[in-house]
C-alpha cells in the first residue's frame, strides 16, 4: 500500500508538472503563427501544426496522469475506508446494551455511514482537489513571476487571497441561512405527517382549516428562509466572478502593455490568459468544497466520539475461556442496579445445581430479567459475584460466556434473511442434517417443509412474515442447534396465546432436559414443573420452594398464584 501511495503522488507531480507546462506550447504555437516564434530549437523544428498537436497531447496527458492518480490510489483510499467502517461497527457492537438502549439504532447507523463519507470525501478532496489545487498555484505563480514579472505574482496573488476570504466569509453566511431552511422544511414535514397521521382527530374536531394554517404558516418561514438562500447564492456568485474577472483583467491588461511595449509576444499575452484560466476554474467550486468540508468535520467528529465510548464491559487483560463442566450458576449477594441512587438487586444469593430448572418470578421491577442480562453479562453486577462452576463471569472472556448459555428470549427477533439462516445462526458450521433435526425437535420441521421454498424461505423484517408461534419455534431451532450446557428462557412465551404458549411449552421442557435451565417467568402456569421457585420481591428473595410447597405457605407466590387464576378464569 504504501508503493501505491508514492506512484499516486508522482502520477499528481507528473500531471501538475504538465498542466503548468501546456500553456508555453499554446504560446509557442501562437508565437509560430504571428512569425515571432524564437525559442529551442525542437520548438522551431515542430513547427504551428506540430506545437499545437503537441499542446493537445499536454492535455491529454494531463488527464491521463490524474486518471492514473486515481486508478492507483483507489485501492488505499477504499481499504483504509473499510477498515475504518469495520472497526467503528465492531467498536459498536463492544459497546454495553446500557449505551444501545439509550440510542437509537437507526442515528447510530446515520454516524457510522455519514462519519465514513466525511472521510472519503476529505482524503479525496484534501489529496486530489485542494492539495493539487496549491500545488498548482503555487507552481502557475512562481513561473509567472520568474519568467514575467513578480508584479504578476503579487496580483495573481492578492486576487486569490481576496477570492478565498471573500468565498469562505460569505459561505459561512450562508451556512446558517441553509440550517435555518433546513429547520424550517423540517418543521413543516412534521406538521405535515403529524396533522396525516392523526387524519380522524382532525376530522372529529373539525380542524382542517386550523392544520392547513399551520402548516402553511411553516411552509412561509421556510419560503422566506428559501428565498435568502437564492438571494445569498447569486450574492456570492457574482462576486466570486467580480474578484476574478478583476484579476484576470488587471493581469491582461499588464500583459497588453508588455506586448504593446515590445518586451512580450502576443503568445505570451495568450499564454498568460490561459494561466489565468487554468488558475480561475479550480476556483469556482471552493464555496462549495468548502462548505462540504465543514459538513465532513462534523460528521467525522460524530464518529470520533462514538469511537471515544468507553467499553463499559470489557473482558480482563488475561482472562480465560469458561470451562463448563457441570454447569451450576451462583449468585453470591449480588447488588446491582442501573442508576447507582435505584437498586434493583439488594444482596441476591441463589445456587442453581447442574440440570435443575429453576424458575424466578416476581412482580413488574423486582429484578427477576435483570438476573438474566447480568449472567449474560451485558451488564457488571456492584456488589457480589455471579459464577459458574466457580467461575466468576468477569474473569471470563465474554465470547466463552456467550457460547456456553442460550437464550430464548420473549419475542425472537429473526434477521430478514431465510429459516434456513435463521436457525444456523446457533451454529454457523452445522450440516444442514443438524439443521433439520434442530427444526424437527422444535416441531417447526413439518411447517418449513409444506411452504413453496422449505428452509430458503424468507422471514421478513425481524421475521414479521412468521407468526409469532412460529418464530418461537425457529428461536427455540436455532438454540437447540447451538447445544448450550445453561439455558435462559426469559419470559419465552409470554406473548403468545394460550393454545400456542402451551404447545411451545412442552418443547421448552423437552429442550431443558439435561441442562441447567433458568426460567423468568410471568405467567405461574408455565413454570409449574420447575424444580424450584424463587420469588422475588423489591430486589430480594422473598420465598423459595416447589409449586406445591409454596402453595401451602399461602405467601406471596400463592397470592400471585391465585390472582392469576382468577384473572385467566374472568377472561
Amino acid at each position: 500500500m504504501k508503493y501505491r501511495v508514492v506512484f499516486a503522488m508522482l502520477a499528481l507531480i507528473a500531471s501538475k508538472l504538465v498542466a503548468t507546462g501546456s500553456p508555453l506550447l499554446y504560446k509557442f504555437a501562437v508565437d509560430a503563427l504571428a512569425g515571432d516564434l524564437d525559442g529551442p530549437a525542437a520548438m522551431l523544428a515542430l513547427g504551428a501544426v506540430g506545437l499545437t498537436v503537441a499542446y493537445g497531447l499536454a492535455r491529454l496527458m494531463n488527464v491521463g496522469f490524474q486518471q492514473l492518480r486515481d486508478v492507483i490510489f483507489a485501492r488505499v483510499g477504499q481499504r483504509a475506508l473499510r477498515r475504518l467502517a469495520l472497526e467503528t461497527f465492531q467498536h459498536i457492537h463492544r459497546l454495553s446494551m446500557r449505551y444501545h438502549i439509550t440510542r437509537k439504532t437507526g442515528g447510530l447507523s446515520r454516524i457510522m455511514e455519514r462519519g465514513v463519507k466525511g472521510v472519503e470525501f476529505l482524503l479525496r478532496f484534501l489529496l486530489f482537489s485542494i492539495g493539487p489545487l496549491i500545488l498548482e498555484l503555487m507552481m502557475i505563480a512562481g513561473f509567472l513571476a520568474w519568467y514575467l514579472d513578480a508584479w504578476y505574482l503579487l496580483v495573481i496573488g492578492l486576487t486569490i487571497a481576496l477570492y478565498i476570504w471573500f468565498t469562505f466569509k460569505v459561505t459561512e453566511w450562508r451556512v446558517q441561512i441553509r440550517k435555518e431552511m433546513n429547520d424550517q422544511d423540517t418543521d413543516a414535514n412534521q406538521k405535515a405527517i403529524d396533522s396525516l397521521l392523526n387524519f380522524e382527530t382532525v376530522k372529529y374536531f373539525g380542524a382542517e382549516a386550523r392544520e392547513a394554517g399551520r402548516y402553511d404558516g411553516a411552509m412561509r418561514l421556510y419560503e422566506k428562509a428559501a428565498l435568502r438562500t437564492s438571494y445569498s447564492l447569486a450574492f456570492l456568485n457574482f462576486g466570486q466572478s467580480f474578484l476574478i474577472t478583476t484579476g484576470l483583467v488587471v493581469v491582461m491588461v499588464m500583459a497588453a502593455m508588455g506586448v504593446q511595449n515590445g518586451t512580450l509576444t502576443v503568445g505570451d499575452f495568450v499564454m498568460v490568459n490561459a494561466y489565468m484560466i487554468q488558475i480561475t476554474m479550480p476556483l469556482n467550486f471552493l464555496g462549495t468544497v468548502y462548505r462540504e468540508i465543514r459538513q465532513a468535520l462534523v460528521d467525522m467528529g460524530e464518529m470520533f466520539d462514538l469511537l471515544d465510548q468507553p467499553q463499559e464491559v470489557a473482558d480482563k487483560p488475561g482472562a480465560k475461556d469458561l470451562d463448563v463442566s457441570a454447569g451450576q450458576v451462583a449468585l453470591e449477594d449480588v447488588v446491582f442496579g442501573y442508576e447507582a441512587a435505584r437498586p434493583i438487586l439488594k444482596g441476591v444469593s441463589l445456587s442453581v445445581r447442574a440440570g435443575e430448572t429453576v424458575a424466578i418470578v416476581g412482580p413488574s421491577g423486582s429484578g427477576k430479567s435483570t438476573i438474566g442480562r447480568l449472567l449474560f453479562r451485558f451488564y457488571d453486577v456492584n456488589g457480589g459475584a455471579l459464577r459458574i462452576d466457580g467461575q466468576d463471569v468477569r474473569d471470563v472472556t465474554q465470547e466463552s460466556l456467550h457460547a456456553q448459555i442460550g437464550v430464548v428470549p420473549q419475542d425472537t427477533v429473526l434477521f430478514n434473511d431465510t429459516i434456513f439462516y435463521n436457525i444456523a445462526y446457533g451454529r454457523p458450521e452445522a450440516s444442514r442434517s443438524e439443521i433439520e433435526a434442530a427444526a424437527k425437535a422444535a416441531k417447526i420441521h413439518d411447517f418449513i417443509s409444506s411452504l413453496p421454498d422449505g428452509y430458503e424461505t424468507t422471514v421478513g423484517e425481524r421475521g414479521l412474515k412468521l407468526s409469532g408461534g412460529e418464530k418461537q419455534r425457529v428461536g427455540i431451532a436455532r438454540t437447540l442447534l447451538k447445544n448450550p450446557p445453561i439455558l435462559l428462557l426469559d419470559e419465552a412465551t409470554s406473548a403468545l396465546d394460550s393454545e400456542t404458549e402451551a404447545e411451545i411449552q412442552h418443547e421448552l421442557r423437552e429442550m431443558g432436559q439435561g441442562r441447567t435451565v433458568l426460567t423468568i417467568a410471568h405467567r405461574l402456569s408455565t413454570i409449574v414443573h420447575a424444580d424450584r421457585i424463587v420469588v422475588l420481591q423489591d430486589g430480594v428473595i422473598a420465598e423459595v420452594g416447589s409449586h406445591d410447597a409454596l402453595l401451602e405457605e399461602n405467601g406471596r407466590y400463592a397470592a400471585l398464584w391465585h390472582r392469576q387464576m382468577a384473572e385467566e378464569d374472568a377472561a
